[in-house]
């Protein structure tokens, strides 16, 4: 087997300090697992666990990013955000919700560019959607050089340049992003649901094709002529992994 290394990017803030993150959430459990989560991509951390709390706080703090549920103790999250915004205009906002949320509420939510998790959702997603919204929003800086390595595939996350076996492979956007998260995840079978919504950002709607179509483009550049790295997994997913 060939060595598998990943390294993500370190995300700062444009002056070379970690990144501001404030979570909210009223189940205090909850919120310190969230804080440990994120404290370990070095991001600097702050909790409150209701809604008037999260102001004052945000006041103080300044985050660069806000991870907020929308139901509070005190004020709900909308309000919680229509205050904090009313300081902070273009501060990005993750929104945790109840798995039977309207749509329509969360179409609100998720106006202007926010992003929203269920519950129950991962750690993980938490920091995926953190860093995207960061990235998406240029509150943030990625570190020079910041690559993901698995066997002998590289893909470089500022540049957005790929090698394979030290010679380049052109990428179109979306083919990019569908290989660079296939890159943080090696060894880990990820679902066509998982896919779309982390790459497609809810655009297609369950079309699952879409994620065929793409990974058999990623096949062509990444796997031809090479021992596969990309594989199907009938029934669960796809997983890339070093090649054998």
């Amino acid at each position: 087997m060939g060595a598998m290394r990943a390294m993500k990017a370190e995300l700062r803030r444009p002056d070379g300090q970690p990144v501001r993150v404030l979570v909210v959430d009223d189940e205090s459990t909850l919120a310190e697992l969230m804080s440990m989560a994120l404290r370990m991509e070095t991001w600097d951390v702050r909790t409150a666990l209701d809604g008037l709390t999260a102001v004052k706080t945000a006041r103080d703090f300044r985050p660069d990013a806000v991870v907020l549920d929308v139901m509070l103790p005190d004020i709900d999250g909308l309000e919680v955000l229509k205050r904090i915004r009313a300081e902070t205009p273009n501060v990005p906002v993750l929104f945790l919700t109840a798995k039977d949320a309207v749509e329509d509420r969360i179409a609100g939510l998720t106006a202007g560019g926010d992003d929203y998790v269920t519950k129950p959702f991962s750690l993980e997603e938490v920091v995926l959607r953190l860093r995207g919204l960061m990235r998406r929003t240029g509150v943030t800086e990625a570190n020079a050089g910041a690559r993901l390595t698995v066997g002998d595939l590289t893909l470089n996350e500022d540049t957005r340049e790929v090698y394979r076996g030290g010679d380049s492979i052109e990428l179109t956007a979306t083919e990019f992003e569908l290989l660079r998260f296939l890159m943080r995840n090696p060894r880990r079978v990820l679902s066509k649901a998982q896919i779309l919504d982390r790459v497609w950002n809810y655009d297609f709607g369950g079309q699952a094709n879409i994620v065929e179509l793409y990974i058999s483009y990623l096949r062509k550049k990444i796997d031809a002529g090479r021992a596969p790295m990309i594989h199907t997994m009938r029934g669960a997913g796809y997983v890339l992994k070093p090649a054998a």
